[in-house]
């Protein structure tokens, strides 16, 4: 009974990712059309993170999905357990995990900042959020020598986090300089959107994820069909951290950042190598019900001596 229970939890599980990667799917190639027709550059810029953003919760559910494929393989090739009890039982209660006043330093060179010297550098940066398969952005800011911080205002909850969490915090830069060609789209390349992306995709991963099982390489090859060439500013990663329990403060706190790419990228940003913000985390217990029943006690009368006190006992 326990084994079929489980079984049809795994499948609402599985069914539910799979409404999610279809949803993506449909915002995926929106943005792409978006991107395609757009003739304004702040435009582009945000068509393009929108696409960053579908693609990498596309891949994210695909990997869960994955594992739930393995699990399911698992499932049917162990043996019953031991009457330990059920697992879900004895697994500690998920949480809220918020991050928010996120701030990431700067350091132009004096001649750059106090001289306005050299040409005028301009990048449109965003954060992506993630832990697990829930990935959240933030807004896009436009930076140049005039800023001494990249400031988010976005405060960003993850209502559902284990206590052995890993958030990831990848910071995404595009030169706003970068060759645009805008309302010039040639048709053969609007058609060549419009007939790879949509429906067409999203066949072509259900298809393959229906048939493929958890292979690794069935997995790329989804992932390499949901990467079509677009024309537009493209994201690049420039810097990245995770984040874990052991992270959550009550105050402002700075953590390390590593650094991708260098000078000579276009995307370059120069950044001091730290990042602060503050991590919050609240388990579910503290907001909902988690055990519901009757409580019974015991009440015995315990002497020592001239001292009568009342032990209670559960």
């Amino acid at each position: 009974m326990l084994r079929k229970q489980g079984k049809c939890k795994l499948c609402d599980l599985s069914d539910d990712i799979q409404k999610k990667i279809d949803h993506e799917i449909r915002m995926r190639d929106g943005a792409c059309k978006l991107l395609a027709a757009c003739s304004q550059r702040e435009q582009a810029l945000e068509a393009a993170k929108s696409l960053l953003t579908c693609n990498a919760r596309i891949m994210a559910y695909m990997s869960e999905l994955q594992k739930m494929k393995e699990s399911q393989i698992m499932q049917k090739m162990a043996r019953r357990s031991s009457d330990a009890g059920s697992v879900e039982d004895r697994l500690p209660c998920k949480a809220k995990v918020a991050i928010s006043d996120l701030r990431i330093p700067l350091m132009w060179k004096d001649t750059e900042y106090f001289k306005n010297k050299g040409d005028l550098h301009r990048c449109a940066v965003f954060c992506l959020l993630q832990i697990g398969t829930e990935i959240n952005d933030t807004d896009m800011v436009i930076v140049d020598r005039t800023l001494t911080d990249i400031c988010f205002d976005n405060t960003v909850v993850f209502s559902e986090a284990g206590p052995d969490f890993e958030l990831k915090v990848e910071l995404y830069s595009c030169c706003t300089e970068e060759e645009f060609s805008g309302g010039n789209t040639p048709k053969k390349l609007a058609s060549k959107l419009s007939s790879s992306l949509g429906r067409s995709s999203g066949k072509k991963v259900r298809a393959v994820l229906d048939t493929g099982g958890s292979s690794p390489v069935i997995m790329l090859l989804c992932i390499s069909l949901l990467f079509v060439i677009y024309s537009g500013p493209k994201y690049h990663l420039l810097a990245q951290t995770t984040l874990t329990l052991a992270n959550v403060q009550d105050s402002f706190r700075t953590h390390d950042l590593m650094i991708s790419g260098n000078e000579e990228s276009s995307f370059w940003l120069p950044l001091y190598g730290s990042m602060c913000c503050r991590l919050a985390a609240q388990p579910l217990c503290m907001t909902q019900q988690m055990v519901a029943g009757y409580l019974r006690f015991k009440v015995s009368l315990w002497q020592a001596g001239h001292d009568q006190r009342l032990v209670y006992g559960l």
